[in-house]
């Protein structure tokens, strides 16, 4: 009786980068998108900061009907369907904020996850069937986030208060 073997190869796409924040980033395809907007006066920041982490920082007013402030990466279109899920390293400030995806970036919605920080380095996991699809702070009647594809990703804060923010972005990827 002869013993056989057969060499058992698996391959697995563990992760991929979205963003990695570092001294050398380019950052100019994040952009700020306040509530100005429609009239009112909140104001966000985006820089490096000088660890080369991605800062995002400023005030929420609820002046004028406003009362957010967000922050956006676009980016050609990436192939997602191996994928199931967001993981972002960062450090809040004890605030909640949005994670936002679009699947095409002219798409009016965007699917929409919530997290608390908690004023130290945190890993949050956030799966894609978690991310539910809302428009102007409407909760929308079509499926969670599928994953297939996406173009833009974004925070967002915007708890109906007025206050001052700052959320560290040290990574973005997909796994």
């Amino acid at each position: 009786m002869r013993l056989f073997i057969f060499p058992l190869i698996l391959v697995f796409q563990s992760s991929m980068l979205i963003f990695q924040f570092n001294s050398d980033s380019n950052i100019d395809n994040w952009r700020i998108l306040d509530d100005v907007v429609m009239g009112g006066r909140s104001s966000g920041e985006f820089k490096l900061n000088d660890q080369g982490i991605g800062e995002y920082s400023g005030d929420v007013s609820l002046e004028n009907n406003g009362g957010f402030s967000s922050l956006r990466y676009y980016f050609d279109s990436v192939n997602s369907k191996d994928y199931n899920k967001f993981k972002l390293k960062i450090k809040g400030d004890g605030k909640t904020y949005q994670f936002r995806v679009k699947d095409r970036r002219y798409n009016r919605y965007s699917y929409i996850y919530k997290f608390e920080t908690s004023g130290e380095w945190q890993t949050i996991e956030i799966p894609f069937s978690a991310m539910y699809a809302s428009f102007r702070g409407y909760r929308l009647d079509i499926p969670n986030f599928k994953g297939d594809q996406m173009q833009e990703i974004a925070f967002l804060i915007g708890n109906k208060k007025k206050e001052s923010f700052k959320l560290l972005i040290e990574s973005i990827s997909l796994e």
